[in-house]
This record gives structure tokens, sequence and C-alpha cells, in this order.
């Protein structure tokens, strides 16, 4: 089916023209062509030489519309009218290829560090080897390094996407084609049992062939728990334990002084707690979310100890142990391992372990022991009797026992806790302001709070979180929707009661805009008993951590959070969290509402000003960053996105959103999840502990140009979407975005409130639906005619001012990071075939209107960020991408003409299952090629 033809043609980029280059690529082509070639004989194998022949020919007209020998129209053509039981395996047949191009990128990039490392080359970038050597230039002492990771942490937290529906069958079945592909590249034709690699191959691809890539009905919240859990299993169990453990013990040879044992990286979770505009969540799903976490942590555990038990089999009667040892291996009487105390002393552990998921878990998991030992309360006592066997495995010289199965176990306790991930709530403020002005008027304490003004709804939340008494009893009678947000507060009590504090460790305000929307939450906790302010030591184990999403919020997210620091009440209850208070950052709304530069700009000042803030105020801020997988939202290579931070913004905390196909990408596998997660940390470290601004005394200067640049954007791109006439009516007919919302894609719908406006749409199917019509709008639009009229505006010459942006994209972080993204999304984006999707537009004035526009400005910011850069390349600086563009994109055209066939089809009246198939397959397939779509 494809291996690659000679298309004459090499890949992009300088580097991949050269002899050198091609060699170094040759194995991912012939990864490709092997991979390639098995999945076309199971096409042809499984659906006959018609639907083959199709696929192929499908193939070399994609390499001819490339080679510019046709044009795309007699591409399109190819499709017009195709039988929808011929469509649907050509386009399933292209989704597994870009499936498959994805495990033969992972394996070379693997290949490629391999060859680095074996070379003797320095660390690359990115890699903590390389931040510990730019720690030790640094020569930093014990006491700053202290204060500076003082509650350090990184988390990436894990939400639900509406393109990531890979059943567990297809995720399991390329874990295994990687492995097999690992085994291929490092030359073995055999398993380790073995059986031909490439057989197995071929029944791993038959496998998939055979295996529906969706569901047939619409993704349940309980389906998106068990997505984002099975990432554990397959990566975060192996992986955080080792990466913490080997991260402690690199800073504390450095700095012994300095107390850095609490682990750094600790993985979260929004999925079953963030309930903005999707009202499927509940308490039950709160509940199902936080237990079925606690399951697969204490499930984790128990299969370890299982396997500790059979491992640990030293008897007493050639070696002594420890009182301690002795003293918990007591606990078990079983004579027939009467002088085996480790055996003893673990089937004690596993014992109390299983009554503690007895208490707190609704299901069994495997390998629990009764002996009927009482249940650990917490984590720590856990870990006590784990450091028990540790410390009395190294007194006879058994470390290397130790620091094995056992040592990971005591780091998974440490970081995992019987919560596994903190569950953050989330809700708009809206809806906050509703429920609590129902529960002040129940009780009698204000008949019309949503009339008052805000210094008066201030005085009197304020007032109320001053005493203990509850707003509503058992006997309260109020609405459903408030019934149902309390509900959803107490099974967040009952998870913080139950599992540990960290299980639910913070609650975010989406469109948080005043002081009273932070306290309307206060109210909320206090009722569900997680919040008391009334005394001199306040309780609040659930942080509040308000959300600036647009532009404006953004702009007054300072001012804020000064004025609730003002308040005596919130700064005792700071003071109760250690002084620490996390304020999340909204990319993605953000940019709906003034585009990418101004969006960007807007997320930078905010935190400059928050650092300042804090800094005012003696509290430590922790920025929580809602970054989608899309650049449009946030996203782009994480470690240059962390060093392009203002100064003081990390500060030695971090947490940021994963989503979609980024998830699978970073850590469906253990070597991609330990290189991403180092990254995380890499970043992080540098950030907080060297320089990386760079931009010294020229700072000012530096963001009074960007001030300018952000307001000529937002104006351009104001001009397209808010105020071109017939805009949304273009965007509608032009995109798959309507789509998105009538068929089973996610469980959340499209807009949080039934209306036709952009702002009320949600960020995930607004960039989505660019990027499946190969737009990419978010992640560019505006962003040439602001550099344009910026140079042009000056007293200075045209030459003078654009040196000005050439040396800041030299100089700052910040600057390139927002180029490089920039040029990342436009090297995917194509108005070839966006054209193909304007055609959907009826009004063909309109269509010219908005899409003649959108071509101009996408001619004039290649040109802009060229002119800037000096690379005549968009991908110069990523040869990964460049490289994934030039083997992966011509398989994406078939997808995207058959996508508008369908969508044609479709809006026709063609409302038949299979079409509507086909559209989910074309999303899905398109998602997975370009990994970083919504």
């Amino acid at each position: 089916m494809v291996e690659l033809s000679d298309t004459g043609l090499d890949p992009i980029g300088d580097v991949h023209r050269t002899a050198l280059g091609r060699e170094a690529t040759e194995p991912m082509r012939a990864d490709i062509r092997l991979l390639g070639a098995i999945l076309g004989d199971t096409v042809r194998e499984q659906n006959g030489d018609e639907v083959f022949d199709l696929v192929e020919r499908a193939r070399v007209e994609s390499f001819r519309v490339r080679r510019s020998e046709i044009d795309r129209a007699e591409m399109s053509r190819m499709f017009d009218g195709i039988d929808i039981h011929q469509a649907i395996p050509v386009i399933r047949a292209f989704t597994h290829f870009a499936l498959l191009a994805n495990v033969a990128e992972d394996i070379h990039r693997e290949r490629r560090r391999s060859i680095h490392v074996a070379a003797g080359e320095p660390p690359q970038d990115s890699s903590l080897a390389a931040t510990y050597l730019k720690l030790d230039e640094a020569q930093l002492d014990s006491a700053t390094v202290a204060e500076a990771l003082k509650c350090a942490l990184v988390a990436p937290v894990i939400t639900a996407h509406p393109t990531e529906t890979r059943r567990r069958t297809v995720f399991v079945t390329q874990h295994r084609i990687t492995e097999l592909m690992r085994l291929h590249a490092e030359g073995h034709t055999e398993t380790d049992s073995g059986r031909s690699v490439e057989l197995e191959l071929r029944r791993q691809i038959l496998t998939l062939w055979q295996t529906a890539i969706i569901r047939l009905s619409r993704l349940q919240i309980s389906d998106e728990i068990a997505v984002g859990l099975r990432y554990y299993p397959a990566s975060f169990f192996e992986v955080i334990p080792r990466v913490n453990a080997e991260v402690r013990d690199a800073l504390q040879a450095r700095w012994p002084d300095a107390d850095l044992s609490a682990p750094m990286l600790r993985p979260g979770s929004w999925i079953g707690g963030d309930r903005d505009g999707n009202p499927n969540v509940t308490a039950e799903v709160v509940r199902l979310a936080t237990g079925s976490a606690a399951f697969a942590a204490l499930s984790h555990y128990l299969a370890e100890l299982d396997q500790l038990e059979q491992e640990l089999s030293m008897s007493s009667r050639l070696l002594g142990v420890t009182s301690e040892l002795a003293e918990l291996a007591e606990g078990c009487q079983d004579k027939a391992r009467a002088d085996e105390p480790y055996r003893r002393a673990l089937r004690v552990i596993r014992s109390r372990l299983s009554a503690t998921a007895a208490a707190i878990l609704d299901d069994r998991p495997q390998h629990v022991l009764d002996l009927g030992s009482a249940a650990y309360d917490t984590p720590d006592e856990l870990r006590a009797d784990l450091d028990t066997i540790d410390a009395s495995l190294r007194t006879h010289g058994s470390a290397v026992l130790a620091d094995d199965r056992l040592a990971l176990l005591r780091e998974a306790v440490h970081v995992f806790g019987f919560h596994l991930s903190g569950l953050d709530l989330r809700q708009n403020s809206d809806v906050h302001e509703e429920v609590v002005a129902e529960l002040l008027a129940w009780a009698g304490v204000h008949p019309d709070y949503a009339s008052l003004p805000e210094d008066e709804r201030v005085e009197l939340l304020v007032t109320e979180l001053g005493t203990r008494r509850p707003l509503i009893g058992d006997r309260g009678q109020i609405s459903d929707l408030a019934h149902k947000e309390l509900d959803i507060v107490s099974a967040a009590t009952h998870a913080v009661q139950t599992y540990g504090p960290a299980a639910v460790p913070n609650y975010v305000i989406s469109m948080c805009q005043s002081v009273s929307d932070i306290l309307e939450v206060a109210i909320l906790l206090k009722e569900a008993g997680l919040l008391d302010a009334s005394g001199d030591e306040p309780y609040c184990p659930v942080g509040i951590s308000p959300l600036f999403e647009t532009i404006d919020d953004l702009h007054n997210g300072a001012a804020i959070m000064q004025a609730m620091l003002e308040l005596p009440l919130y700064r005792a209850m700071v003071a109760a969290r250690d002084d620490e208070q996390e304020v999340m950052l909204g990319y993605s709304d953000s940019n709906k509402d003034g585009g990418y530069l101004a969006a960007n700009w807007a997320v930078y000042r905010a935190e400059l000003a928050l650092v300042e803030v804090a800094r005012k105020n003696g509290i430590r801020l922790r920025l929580f960053h809602g970054r989608g997988g899309t650049v449009g939202r946030g996203g782009g290579p994480s470690y240059q996105a962390i060093l392009a931070q203002p100064p003081g913004a990390v500060n030695g905390s971090l947490r940021l959103t994963e989503q979609g196909e980024v998830i699978a990408a970073k850590y469906a596998e253990p070597q991609a999840a330990r290189r991403n997660l180092e990254s995380l940390l890499a970043a992080t470290l540098e950030s907080t502990l060297l320089d990386v601004e760079g931009l010294g005394d020229a700072a000012e200067p530096a963001y009074a140009v960007l001030n300018e640049l952000a307001t000529l954007g937002k104006q351009a791109y104001a001009e397209l979407v808010h105020d071109t006439p017939g805009f949304v009516e273009y965007f509608k007919a032009s995109t798959p975005v309507s789509e998105i919302g009538s068929l089973n894609i996610g469980s959340r719908p499209s807009s949080r409130k039934p209306t036709e406006s952009i702002a009320d749409l949600r960020a995930i199917p607004w960039v989505l639906s660019w990027s499946q019509s190969r737009v990419m709008l978010p992640g560019w639009y505006g962003t040439g005619a602001a550099f344009e009229q910026w140079i042009a505006a000056g007293p200075e010459s045209a030459e003078d001012r654009l040196a000005v942006l050439h040396e800041l994209y030299e100089r700052w972080p910040f600057f390139r990071s927002v180029l490089s993204n920039m040029a990342q999304v436009m090297a995917k984006s194509d108005l070839g075939l966006a054209a193909r999707y304007a055609e959907l537009v009826d009004d063909e004035s309109l269509r010219h209107r908005v899409f003649d526009k959108i071509v101009d400005e996408h001619r004039r910011t290649i040109s802009m960020y060229k002119r800037i850069t000096g690379q005549e390349d968009l991908l110069a600086d990523n040869a990964a991408l460049a490289r994934s563009v030039f083997n992966r994109f011509p398989y994406l055209e078939p997808l995207n003409h058959l996508q508008v066939e369908l969508l044609r089809r479709y809006r026709s009246g063609e409302d038949n299952e299979f079409v509507q198939r086909g559209i989910l397959l074309t999303m899905n397939g398109l998602a997975s090629a370009l990994r970083n779509s919504g």
C-alpha cells in the first residue's frame, strides 16, 4: 500500500537535502516502508484488490499533487460519489498508516538519541543531564537552592479530549508494534521467544485492521476516566518513581544541606472533575474518578508486594535482620515461612494494605491477603513499613536488592499515596454566583445577592465565611442545580477524607473576573466541610485557583489577586496553605478572544504582574498553565515553553494540562514518558535556578515592542473573526465544527451555552475545526499583519525596526518560542486543502470575503517570519517535524478530501450511520496524524 516511491524529493530542511541527512533518516524511511508494506498486504488480503487499488491510487495521486504534477481538483474527483462502503476502508487504511508512521518516527528519535549517547557527545538540551551541567556551572549555594525549590512541584495534569478515543485494544496493539519495531531497529529478526519479528508485526497489524478504531456510542466520562488511568500501568508507575528518585539524589548530591526529599513530579487529572460546560459531571462521576484512581494505586502496590514476596526469599538461618524487621514479621505466623522474615513481613504489609483496600475502595483488587490485620490510616504508615524492610536489607549487604523493586515501590507510595493523582474540580463562575445567590436567599442572609455591587458582595461573603453556620441543612429546598453543585463538592469531601488531602488539591474557577468569584467558591467549600476560616488557624485542604482566560481577565488578574490578599480572612487561608497561592492561566479562550500574538503576550504580562503581587505579599505563586495540545491553545514543545516564561514565574513549581493525542505521544511508552517528563523537570529547574530570559536592562524596551505588536495583532484578528460580516457562518460551513457537536465525539458539549456565539464555543472544537480543515488559524492569524504594520509605523527605517525584531528573536526565549511555534503550525497548514473546505460555503461572496483574507494573511505571515528570523525554511529549527511533514503529510491528503466529500453528503441529508462513521474516522485519522490538533 504505502511503500514510498522514489518521489525525487528530499525531506524539508537543508540538513535533510545532504547525503548525510538522507543517510541519517534512511532507517526511519525503511521502517515506514516495512510497516506500510505489511499494512498494504493486510488491506489487500482482507478487503480485496478493488479497495487496495483505490488506496494505492490515492497514495500515488497524493504524491503527484505534492510534486505539482496534477491539480488538487483532479485528486478530489476520484472520491466524488464514492460508495461509502469503499470509502470507509480507504479512510481506515490512511488512518492506520498515520498511527504506524507515529511508531516509526518515535523509534527513529530513540535511535538518534542512542547514536548521540554512544558517540560520547554532550547531553542534549531538555535532558536532566544537560541541566545538571548548567547548574554545576552556576555554582549555586544550598540556601538559594533550598529556598527556590521549597514546595517544588512539576505536575502534568491529564485532561479529556474528544479525538483521543482509541480503544484499549488499539492502544495495546500499538504498544506491541512499538516493541517489535524496537527489536527490528536493534537488528533482531526474532523475539525473545523465538518468533519471527516480521510475522508478529503482521499479526499485530492484522489485529489492528480488524479492530474498530472508534466506538459506536458517544464516549462516556467513565470511558474517559479509564483512558486517562491507562497511562499509569503503561508508563507512569515505572517512570515517575524512578525519575523522582534520580532527581532527588542528583540534587542532594550537589546540595546536601537543602531539604529536597519530597517528590517533585506529581501528576494530576481533570477527568471527572471538570464540569465547566459539561453537565455530565456529577457527584457520582467525581466518586468514580477518585475511587478509580485509588483502586489503580492500591492495585499496583498489592501486585508489587506480591512480587517482592516472591523475590525476597532470604533465610534467617543464613543472615540476621534488624529487630524492627523481626517485629514486623511477627504479624505473620506462617510456619512454612518461619525462617523467611522478609516474606512474612511483606505478607503483613500486604494484609494491612488489603484491609485498607477493603475500607476505602468500592471494588476488590487482585493480590489481596486477609490475615486479620489492621488497615493503614495513611500512606505514611505504609511507607514506614517499607522503610523497615529497606533498612534491614542494607544491614546485611543487600543494598542492590533494596535499590530495585522495593525502592520503586517506596517512591511510588511517596508520590501516589492512596489517591494516585489529584483530581481538580472546575466550574464556571456564573454557576457559582447562581448557586450561592440561591443559598443566601434560602438562609435569609440576602434575598437578591446577584443585584449587589462588588464591594457589598465581598463584604457579605467575608462575613459569612467568618462563621461556622452552614447556609443549608439537610432539609433545604433548593434547585436541582444547587443540589448538584453541592453534591459534587460533598463528593470531593468524601475523597479528601477517604484517600487523603491530595485527592482533590484544587478548585479551579473558570472565567474568574472578580474577588467575589473566588469567595463564592469558598462558600461552597465551607458548606461541604472543606473550609473553615472562622478560627485563628483556617482549615482548607482544597486550594482555590482562579482561572484568568480572556485578554481582559489576564490583564486584570493581578489586581484581583492583590485585592484578595488584602482581605485578612483570605490571607489567613493562604498562610494555612504554606503561603502558597495557585493561579491558572488560560491560553485557549484568550487566543479565541484576541488571536495568537495578543494571547501569548497577555499571558506573559499577566505572569509578570502576578509575580510582583506574590513578591509584594510574601507568598509563593504557583502558575497552572491551561495548555492544549496545539499551539493555538498554548501547545508546542514544553521545554522551550517553560524556558520562555518571565523571570520568577516558575519558581520551582509548574502545573500544566496535557490533552488528547499529545498524551499518547508523550506518555504511552516508558521511554517516551521518561523523555518528556525529564523535559518538564529540566526546564523547571533551569527556569527556577538560572537566568534564562536573557533581556537584562533591555527588558522594558522589549516589553514595549510586544505591547505594540500585540495590539496590532489583536486588531487584525478581530477584523476577521469579530468584525467580518458572516464570519461565523463561514466558520460553521467550512469546518466540521457542527459535526463535532452533533456526532458522538467526547462526553462534553462543544459549546458552554446553546448559542451561535464564537465566545461561547469551547476552545477544543474551535481549534480542532481549523486543524481538520488545515487552516490552523488560531496558531498564526494576525501575526503577519502586526509585524508588517509595526515595521512600517515607526520613525526609524523599516530596516532598523526589522533589526529590532531580529535581535529579539535571537536574544529572547519568549519571542523565539512564539515564532517557532507559529512556524510549526504554518508548516502543518495547507491552504490548498483549506480551499476544498471553503467550497462547502454556498455563498460565493462570503467564501471569497473570508477565505481571501485568510490566504493573504497566511502569505504575509510566512514572509514576515522569514524576514525576522533570517530562515528560509519554516522548520529549520525542528528537524523532527520536517521529517514528519515529508514522510507523513501526503498520506493526509486523501483523508481531507474524503472528509469534505462526506461532510457535503451529511449536510445534504445523507444521514446514515456509515456516513457519520466515515466523518468520525477522518477526524480521528487527521488528529492522529497531526498529533496536536485540539
